[in-house]
């Protein structure tokens, strides 16, 4: 059976930590901050979360997809473009950069 390789859709996420909850091998670790954003004719501001990271440890990863199912927001997804092959642990943690899907590089 070949695995497919959990992506990441950063423009779609909103860093609430759902699928760092509800990861059965705890391999999801997210960062973020907090904005202000003014909108026009609100009262005051509204905050808005900003990924500054989102990293995954394969090494970790069952491949279950419980991420991508309990994402409400669809920024989670299976990519089948990618096989993931190394003999160093340090090159299963993947970031931002490498979660983005093959056909959005």
């Amino acid at each position: 059976m070949k695995h497919s390789f959990i992506a990441l859709l950063e423009d779609k996420c909103t860093s609430c930590m759902l699928c760092v909850r509800e990861c059965p091998a705890w391999c999801i670790h997210l960062d973020s901050h907090t904005v202000a954003v003014t909108e026009e004719g609100a009262r005051r501001p509204k905050k808005v979360n900003v990924l500054d990271s989102f990293d995954i440890d394969y090494s970790l990863c069952m491949y279950c997809g419980v991420c991508i199912d309990v994402c409400p927001f669809d920024a989670l997804a299976w990519d089948e473009h990618r096989a993931l092959a190394t003999t160093n642990r340090e090159d299963m943690f993947l970031g931002i950069e490498d979660l983005r899907p093959s056909d959005r590089s």
